[in-house]
């Protein structure tokens, strides 16, 4: 059954919830200059509420991705949908940035189900081809571009951020049935080892914490761009205001349709050979928006940004055929704590940015850490070239 037409109807069920889910995930980000003048808050509380949605989604994938191999893909990502109307729902309700915060904090229990596609997918799919499977499920990415492009809109639309969060509630639930009616596990599934016998396994398996960091780089950093773009060019670029929802949709797109085209040449060259180049090429990026902080040419890092979203995109459908191809009888797990670094990846950085921000008037220093993180990445592939020689 593997690599048949029934994959690629399940494939694509998957990238479609998948896509769902991300514009759940991701509905508060684009609302954050109006919460800001609402509240009266300064960078770094805005920073938070970028940031909070990332923190229980990256938390959750651990949990989701070990009831994803137990029980299938279809159950949970189904039931993930239906919890993911709840907080859809008290948000449109939230009259405080308290509220906000709580409401965003549930919201991200929809990021968590990227932890539920990977396993769910890579099973449908024979070696050769994951990577390139994964990286057409990553494509739900673009649920982001579709929250940041039409939440703006939709307020306008019924008068106000209640009527935009309870317009949500609709494809949600959509979804859910649609995924429940048509999809299915792939058939002679695997039975997972025990959880404490693969946790001591992964304990003694340094490549599965390497992933989780390059992911939290790779991953981390475009959700991070995909969240905080209308924040931070707003700072920057006061007067072209009206433009950053375009250009943060446009960074997500080019990231989202990269990431088919990371995993098909990790299937061909080897996924640590595209992610060696992808952290070097990130590391030369940040320090330059590092350099562009003190007098920004908006030609320049809009270009930038765009070249960087083209190389995490790459990166990310880089790892998880790495994942798919070192844990195949664990795939949930892995994908749960990869992803769940990869969450966390997103959650930290509109923190440390925006408290960088209150603190010294500019985002360099802030760029020039999260360079260097990525430049530690770069090292462990070059100081480790054996580790990953079976994929090459």
């Amino acid at each position: 059954m593997q690599n048949s037409r029934q994959s690629y109807i399940n494939l694509g069920l998957a990238t479609a919830a998948f896509s769902v889910a991300f514009i759940a995930w991701s509905l508060i980000s684009p609302l954050s200059r109006q919460v800001q003048t609402d509240f009266k808050l300064d960078n770094t509380a805005v920073g938070l509420l970028i940031a909070v949605p990332t923190l229980l989604g990256a938390l959750m994938r651990i949990p989701m991705g070990i009831l994803t191999d137990r029980f299938g893909g279809r159950k949970v990502f189904t039931g993930l949908l239906l919890f993911t109307l709840l907080p859809v729902a008290f948000l449109s309700f939230a009259n405080s940035y308290g509220s906000y915060i709580l409401g965003g904090f549930f919201l991200g229990t929809a990021g968590a189900s990227f932890a539920v596609g990977i396993p769910f997918v890579s099973r449908w799919f024979t070696a050769d081809r994951q990577g390139t499977a994964l990286g057409i499920y990553g494509v739900g990415n673009i649920g982001t571009a579709v929250a940041v492009f039409s939440m703006p809109t939709l307020v306008q639309t019924f008068g106000g951020r209640q009527g935009a969060f309870l317009f949500f509630l609709v494809p949600v639930t959509i979804m859910a049935i649609v995924f429940w009616l048509f999809a299915r596990d792939a058939p002679g599934r695997v039975e997972p080892q025990p959880l404490g016998a693969s946790l001591v396994a992964l304990a003694r398996e340094p490549v599965a914490w390497h992933l989780s960091l390059f992911y939290f780089v790779t991953f981390g950093g475009f959700v991070f761009f995909a969240n905080y773009l209308p924040q931070l060019l707003g700072d920057w670029f006061p007067l072209d205001r009206r433009d950053v929802g375009l250009q943060a949709t446009i960074f997500t797109v080019a990231a989202t349709l990269a990431r088919p085209a990371g995993g098909w040449l990790a299937d061909t060259i080897g996924g640590a050979k595209v992610l060696t180049w992808v952290f070097a090429f990130v590391v030369a990026t940040r320090l330059i928006l590092a350099w562009q902080s003190g007098n920004a040419n908006i030609v320049i890092v809009t270009d930038l940004l765009l070249a960087l979203g083209v190389g995490f995109g790459f990166g990310n459908g880089a790892v998880f055929k790495l994942v798919a191809q070192y844990f195949p009888k664990g795939t949930g797990l892995i994908s749960g704590i990869v992803g769940a670094a990869g969450g966390l990846g997103g959650f930290f950085p509109p923190i440390v940015m925006g408290a960088v921000r209150d603190a010294t008037g500019s985002y360099a220093l802030g760029f020039i850490v999260l360079a260097t993180l990525a430049a530690f990445c770069l090292a462990l592939l070059l100081a480790n070239p054996r580790k990953y020689a079976a994929e090459s």
